[in-house]
């Protein structure tokens, strides 16, 4: 690899802002807001939206929609196309 092309890659605090949680890992995002980790040391923190911890799909509570009875309720209101 070339030097001096690739950005810094250190560690970064990801916080959850929807469900309270945090969580530490190595990234090359950065931020100009810091916070104290369990540790003891001062990390770049970058606040996110939703994570696997808010997320629906891993949370268990997406919703599924029933297409198939949507398109039975369309075929008798409107006649099946033949």
């Amino acid at each position: 690899m070339r030097n001096g092309i690739h950005p810094q890659y250190g560690p970064v605090v990801f916080r959850d802002r929807a469900a309270k949680y945090a969580f530490l890992t190595r990234s090359t995002m950065t931020s100009e807001k810091t916070v104290e980790w369990e540790d003891g040391n001062t990390y770049p923190v970058v606040d996110v939206e939703i994570s696997n911890v808010s997320h629906p799909f891993y949370t268990g509570t997406a919703r599924v929609l029933d297409t198939a009875g949507r398109v039975e309720r369309f075929e008798r209101r409107y006649g099946k196309q033949g």
